[in-house]
Parts: C-alpha cells; structure tokens; sequence
C-alpha cells in the first residue's frame, strides 16, 4: 500500500499534469503563427474565380468549423479538448477532407517500422559493445572500436543521412534515392525486400550514431562494474569470463539501459524528421515536415500531441518498472 501511495500515484499523478500542459501548448503554439489555414485557403480559391461575398462568408464559417477555428480562444480551446477526448482531431488541410487520424496512421506505421527497428539494433549493439570494450579496456580491438565510434558520435545524423545519400544514390546508385517501398502492398518477397532495400541508408544513418552513443554510456558503466567486489570475487573463482560479462557485468548494469530504451522508444512517435526529409520517408517527420509548409493546424497538432503523450506515457512506464529491476525502490 505504501508503494501504491507513496510511488505509483504521485508518478499518475505527474503523467496526467504532463499531458494537460502538453496538450494546452499544443493549442496555443500554432494560433500564435502568423499564418492561417482559412485564409489560405480562401486565397487560393479566390486566385482561380471570383467568390460571391455570401459564399466566401459560409465556406469561412465552414472552414472555421472544420479546423477549430470557430469562436474566441476559450471556445476553441475547450472543443479542442472535447475532440481530443474522442479521438477527432478534424480533417487534414494538407489532404482535405482526410481525417488527420487516418494520416498519422499511415505515416506512423513507416516510422515504427524505421526507427522501432533501428532502436532496437542499436540498443543491443550498443550495450554488448560497449561491455565488451568496457571488460577487456586494453585488447587492441577494444582500442580500435572506441575511438572508431567516439570519432563518429559528435557527427549529426543528418550529416550522415547526407553522405550516405551522395555516396550510395548518386556515386554509388546501389540505393534507391526516395520512397518507403516499391510494388503493391502485400506479404511478398518483391514488396517486403523493397521495404528492405528503401529503409536500409536511412536506419543505417540513424544505427551507427545512436550505436555509438550507446556505447559510450556501456563502456562507462562497464569499467566502473568491472572494479566491483562481486566482479574481483567473480575473476578470483575463476568463473568463465563470458558468464562474468553477462551475468555480473551486463545484468547489473542494465538499470540505465532499460530506462534509455523506454524514454527512446517513446520518442519514436516523434519521427526522425531531418533524416526522413532526405530520403523522402513517408513517415511522421516527413509528414509533420509538410504540414507546416502547408500550415495545417490539425496535423500539426495531432503529431504533437502523439509524441507528447508517448514521450510522457514511456517515463511513467520507465518510474513504474522501477520496482521490478532495483529492489531498494520496493523498500524504502
């Protein structure tokens, strides 16, 4: 009961006031802009012919409806959050009249399958390299491989993105230079290899640096477990040196590991915006990149509050597991 009081309800309790804050600035920030969808769009139908005065009034009021736009700013604001209490955040002013439910769908399945993936290889390469290197410091490979990935984590991933683009679509065409896939969708070879064979330059500009920071953090907390008590006791009890680097070295290490893996995971729903421009990924950052360009409201606001609420909903799962992996949360 204590830890429901104590430790569970006070992290509920942060989650909700994070997501109405979050949800709150996400209203106001693009009624701050300069720019507005509705007129906009009435500039554009007013190049092309002449609106009768009538009509230009209702298809505003209509527009107006459409995307929030209706009333003064609590009126708005107090819709808002009855449409996202339903789970409607309006039509897509970039695709009229497709709901901005079903293109964050679209999109979010991309960038799932692109940064998921990319997460996950990089976690685990990440922490078995830097172990590895962190156990055996003075092994030339060891030497090697440390400052190979120390020299590459200070380079951006989008200057990565860039040279993996000149070199392996241009100088070397064996890539394709945009696109997410090719052929019609279906569980096939043609169609799942294309998959493959789009993603592979963007993941790989995402891999090596989130590898290599990974490793940094891995290799630091490796060197420092490797001094231990339990790890000298372990080497003088001759057990075997893959047993020590796994069961002492690795697993207890693994508490820093587990919370980066939630927080990361939650920022997928973020989309690697720089890196799906590049390569022209249909993913959120590359939809987000052309809803401001086109100033739709709607779809900016649902992509951010998607990745507001799963960047949030990660760090209440990263303080709940707590309890699970480090027995001192459980009896304090």
């Amino acid at each position: 009961m204590t830890l429901l009081k104590e430790y569970i309800l006070p992290r509920l309790v942060q989650w909700v006031v994070v997501v109405f804050v979050g949800v709150t600035i996400t209203f106001l920030i693009p009624r701050l802009s300069p720019s507005n969808p509705v007129d906009q769009a009435l500039g554009r139908l007013s190049s092309f012919q002449n609106l009768d005065p009538q009509a230009a009034r209702m298809l505003r009021e209509t527009l107006e409806d459409l995307y929030g736009l209706k009333g003064n700013i609590f009126e708005q604001y107090v819709a808002f959050w009855k449409r996202v209490l339903r789970g409607d955040l309006g039509p897509s002013f970039l695709a009229f009249p497709t709901p901005v439910s079903r293109m964050i769908g679209t999109s979010l399945g991309w960038t799932v399958g692109l940064l998921g993936t990319a997460l996950i290889i990089s976690w685990l390469l990440g922490i078995f390299l830097g172990s590895l290197a962190g156990y055996f410091p003075d092994r030339w490979w060891s030497k090697v491989l440390e400052q190979s990935l120390v020299t590459v984590y200070p380079v951006p991933y989008f200057i990565l993105a860039f040279v993996l683009l000149m070199l392996f679509t241009y100088y070397w065409p064996l890539f394709p230079l945009v696109g997410g896939a090719t052929g019609t969708p279906g569980f096939n070879w043609e169609y799942i290899s294309s998959l493959f064979h789009h993603s592979f330059l963007p993941a790989l500009s995402i891999i090596v640096g989130a590898t290599a920071f990974r490793f940094i953090m891995a290799k630091a907390l490796a060197s420092t477990e490797v001094s231990s008590d339990h790890v000298q006791y372990a080497e003088v009890a001759a057990l075997p040196k893959y047993k020590i680097l796994i069961s002492y070295v690795i697993r207890n290490t693994m508490l820093p590991h587990v919370s980066d893996l939630a927080l990361s995971l939650g920022s997928i729903f973020e989309g690697a915006l720089i890196t799906e421009v590049v390569f022209s990924y249909p993913g959120l950052g590359y939809t987000l990149y052309s809803a401001i360009n086109a100033a739709d409201y709607n779809l900016i606001m649902g992509i951010t509050l998607l990745s507001i609420v799963g960047i949030a909903t990660a760090s209440l799962l990263v303080d709940l597991s707590y309890p699970l992996f480090d027995p001192r949360v459980r009896y304090r």
